[in-house]
């Protein structure tokens, strides 16, 4: 009974996604039910993935102190619009139209279906070009959200427009190109199913030199560089994101096989990305007892997304047994680099490039060593890993795309972040660092009651210390 109205349900919802002129003869054709079928399953992962920006917004809200907290969130609505209205006219048209091996030249400002011809990268699909579009256009945003965490507490406004619209247009849907748009890596058989090289690697990477040009906040190392805490302010809102990308996750990987046919094979994606997420998490959570002596809550969400990160891009190319090892690496590696980067004087709040770019580099060499040949030749993209005896050419081909596409990105961000650091200026003032992005770059907190309580306080305890300290101490790393 459930699966006839299971059954019932999904030709309704057919219906109503494709054109209802189709169905006037003597019912619809098994391939007018399967393109309906297929056009709404793909709408519905790039809604999960669009719903994903909602958790980045309460992750990085969490993350950081409760001055910037309503500036953290507000900026992920400004780059999915800027994401959004560039893909548009220029991102989609140089990663997927027609073109050469390094991007391509047709399909800017893309009007809808009538321009089909101009996309041969994404004809193996019989999925609406427009759905194709939102779909790619949700991946796109995901990594411009990524690149702009590096800039967390500091960063003026004007630099996620401007680098947000550069990111859109250079950096983003040239990678993209390169993998999935019919250049050199997908000529050469790169297998990145759901992107962890092409929309995390990426990100991160842009994410890195950003945090690095932009240097620590105030307060985060002392004299002789030793690191301090600054914890976000709301470890809830960072668990609640956390969750909400887990769950858009199944529209990320999934999706990506663009069918809800095909031998139900987007199921086994999601039973390969749920299985690693769970050993990313355990294993992360694990770890930092180990280390610490405590069990750490944010190294266990830094786990999680690590394994999602490391697993998209390997979801469809291995076995069940090999996703809990790729998640579960994943999730010590992320934990171990996040504490050498901060000893090593880059101030990442929300851990970007271990998160995105270190699990984005293991989840993309993964499947060079665990890609088996049935999986292979269903996904029909590049050839088994080397723990299948198909020896180092996948290995090689995977090592190959993660040095390209870092290299790239590395020097295209680091250009042009360099160059808005000269001209423009990248971060607030000290004064404005201080008193928090909110009211610096807004004029209004995103919690005005608590943040003016703490205000009372702080000037109270000033004027109480005045006959005795010179001035007050700035930049500690429990300011609120």
């Amino acid at each position: 009974m459930k699966k006839k109205w299971l059954g019932g349900g999904l030709a309704f919802l057919a219906l109503m996604a494709f054109p209802a002129t189709v169905f006037a003869d003597d019912g619809a054709s098994n391939m007018v039910l399967q393109t309906g079928l297929n056009t709404f399953f793909v709408f519905m992962a790039a809604m999960l993935v669009f719903f994903m920006q909602a958790g980045f917004a309460l992750l990085e809200a969490g993350s950081v102190r409760m001055k910037n907290a309503g500036h953290i969130a507000g900026k992920t609505v400004l780059t999915l619009g800027i994401a959004i209205v560039v893909f548009w006219a220029f991102g989609f048209g140089l990663g997927f139209g027609n073109g050469n091996s390094l991007f391509g030249t047709t399909g800017f400002f893309m009007t809808g279906d009538s321009m089909a011809s101009s996309f041969d990268a994404l004809s193996a699909s019989e999925v609406s070009l427009s759905v194709k579009f939102l779909f790619q256009l949700s991946f796109a945003a995901v990594s411009l959200a990524i690149a702009c965490g590096g800039m967390a507490e500091r960063a003026k406004l004007s630099v996620y427009i401007v680098f947000g619209t550069l990111f859109m247009i250079v950096i983003y849907p040239v990678v993209a190109h390169w993998v999935w748009g019919g250049g050199w890596l997908g000529q050469l058989g790169m297998q990145d199913f759901a992107g962890s090289a092409v929309v995390h690697l990426t990100g991160a990477t842009a994410a890195l030199v950003i945090t690095y040009l932009l240097k620590p906040r105030l307060g985060k190392y002392n004299k002789d560089g030793k690191p301090n805490s600054i914890p976000g302010h709301n470890q809830v809102l960072s668990v609640l994101g956390v969750f909400i990308l887990w769950i858009g996750w199944f529209g990320f990987n999934p999706g990506s096989t663009l069918s809800a046919l095909m031998d139900g094979f987007f199921g086994y994606v999601a039973l390969t990305t749920n299985l690693a997420v769970a050993a990313g998490a355990i294993a992360a959570l694990f770890i930092s007892w180990a280390v610490f002596g405590k069990a750490d809550i944010p190294s266990m969400l830094n786990g999680v997304l690590a394994a999602l990160v490391a697993i998209t891009g390997a979801c469809a190319f291995v076995d069940a047994w090999a996703a809990v090892v790729i998640g579960a690496v994943a999730g010590i590696v992320t934990f171990f680099t996040a504490q050498w980067f901060e000893r090593a004087g880059i101030d990442d709040p929300i851990y970007a490039f271990s998160v995105h770019g270190i699990a984005g580099i293991w989840g993309a060499i993964s499947t060079g060593l665990f890609a088996t040949p049935e999986l292979v030749e269903k996904t029909g993209v590049g050839k088994p890993g080397l723990f299948y005896g198909g020896g180092f050419g996948q290995l090689g081909v995977q090592l190959l795309g993660v040095l390209g596409a870092f290299v790239f990105v590395f020097v295209i961000s680091f250009v042009i972040v360099g160059i808005m650091k000269a001209t423009m200026g990248i971060r607030v003032t000290e004064e404005e660092e201080m008193m928090g992005l909110d009211i610096s770059e807004h004029g209004a907190y995103g919690y005005p009651e608590q943040m003016k309580l703490i205000a009372g306080a702080e000037a109270a305890k000033s004027a109480s210390e005045m006959p005795s300290v010179s001035k007050p101490a700035v930049g500690t790393g429990d300011s609120f």
